[in-house]
């Protein structure tokens, strides 16, 4: 069955016609076809709790450097602006302007957006640190339907014929990465951290390592594979601007709903999971019973409760759910809930602005851990640890960390991970971690070539 609705209302030239589709769809699949298809650049996918939405072209976006925010609307020309206030508080004020009902907007934000809002450009480098797009295409899958909105009835019904299509899924073969070189220089830096932890200078650092990836890979067919294994928070597929991410988020930075309600989800203490019940079930016991990863987990949650606080209705901001233990690929996390009622007069955006980035993924406290990790890392971070995101019209905005995340831009292909770094920090077990968290994704790469490997 299909339903036209009207018109969302905006102007003449800026609306959106809407189709739903009473349809059965696999919304992973259907998404990665739509970003295969062509015609759609940049685009997102975003899934959370199964349903995955597809976002395609830019009907306006706002684009963020170091040195100023560069805006555009539909056919107008760009307008560039200078950093004379904070860079989130000119991308609210692009959204305002929105000329069209009920929008949503979807983008990223690299970790270094942290260092501009602080003030430290010095930190930031000449990549850039938020992209957010307001889409020509937005199709929203659900296991029985789809509801597909796009700004022109022809562009309408060519996605709409995609969604419906019939036709096989690809077969994937996979190409594990099984090396990721010896961590020497990881370990050097995780004892330097250790040190500075232990000297008072932090609380807590998160440091992380890169590792490159030796051959071609096909992001889409890496999505399905990987989200299929995987037992995410949050998924998403993105090319936009020259950069070209996946990934499979444990855990969500932010998210506000448009009654005010704001929320942040955060992991920190790991172990691994092997997927045999009773193994995973002593590790579980250990990791619960660790005072480091305890100790670790418990100083984030301060942290978070403490920024929320700033940000909330007196006395609304409170723990929701302390250190359950979650299944994230192959990995086990202890993880938190925290949640609060946005402060009168405050919008996602203040809240955006006091939690990014998370201390789960940057330190405690903030600043120290900020140009910590400049010091202790061989290359700035990108989109790693930062966020991929959505928000509204309505004021509500959704926000999952960049972790567990294949990257790929300028030719080059490579994974991330990190580790909480506290005083009770063994450098080799931290080079651990991060190959359990790695294998998250690194199990699960397709190759752009053939490859006599599994398939999926």
């Amino acid at each position: 069955m299909t339903r036209y609705h009207e018109p969302v209302p905006g102007t003449a030239a800026n609306r959106y016609h809407e189709l739903v589709l009473d349809v059965a769809t696999d919304p992973v699949a259907v998404a990665a076809r739509l970003a295969r298809s062509g015609g759609f650049d940049p685009h997102v996918v975003y899934e959370a709790g199964g349903t995955a939405t597809f976002a395609g072209g830019a009907l306006g976006e706002v684009v963020v450097d170091r040195l100023g925010a560069t805006t555009r609307w539909d056919t107008e020309q760009e307008k560039w602006q200078p950093l004379d206030v904070r860079p989130l508080d000119l991308v609210e004020e692009f959204l305002r302007g929105v000329p069209v009902g009920d929008w949503r907007a979807y983008g990223y934000a690299a970790f270094e957006l942290g260092h501009l809002q602080s003030g430290r450009t010095d930190l930031v480098g000449d990549d850039v640190v938020l992209h957010l797009v307001v889409p020509h295409v937005e199709v929203r899958l659900e296991r029985d339907r789809a509801v597909v909105r796009a700004t022109d009835r022809d562009t309408l019904e060519r996605v709409a014929d995609l969604v419906r299509a019939d036709v096989p899924e690809p077969v994937h073969t996979t190409r594990p990465l099984t090396s990721d070189d010896d961590g020497a220089e990881y370990l050097d830096a995780v004892a330097s951290a250790v040190e500075e932890v232990r000297a008072r200078k932090l609380d807590k650092v998160v440091v992380s390592r890169v590792v490159p990836v030796d051959f071609d890979v096909d992001l889409v067919g890496t999505y399905v594979v990987g989200r299929r294994a995987n037992t995410p928070a949050r998924s998403f597929l993105l090319d936009m601007g020259g950069l070209a991410a996946t990934g499979f988020s444990p855990e969500t930075l932010l998210e506000v709903e448009p009654d005010g309600r704001v929320t942040t989800r955060l992991v920190a203490g790991t172990c691994a999971r092997t997927g045999d019940d009773a193994t995973d079930a002593r590790l579980r016991h250990d990791l619960l019973n660790d005072p480091k990863e305890v100790f670790e987990h418990a100083i984030s949650v301060r942290s978070a409760c403490e920024d929320l606080a700033t940000i909330c209705l007196p006395g609304t901001a409170h723990v929701e759910d302390f250190m359950s233990v979650r299944q994230r690929g192959s990995v086990q996390h202890l993880d938190s809930t925290i949640t609060g009622r946005l402060d009168l007069g405050l919008s996602c955006w203040d809240a955006f602005a006091r939690l990014f980035p998370a201390a789960a993924v940057s330190g405690i406290p903030r600043d120290a851990a900020y140009e910590a990790v400049h010091r202790f890392e061989t290359e700035p971070r990108g989109l790693y640890s930062g966020t991929v995101f959505t928000c509204g019209a309505r004021g509500d905005l959704d926000a999952a960390l960049a972790l567990r995340s294949l990257f790929h831009s300028r030719g080059r292909t490579w994974l991330r991970a990190g580790a909480g770094i506290v005083s009770r920090s063994r450098p080799e077990r931290e080079r651990e971690e991060t190959r359990e968290k790695l294998r998250t994704i690194s199990r699960h790469l397709v190759p752009l070539t053939p490859y006599e490997g599994g398939t999926s």
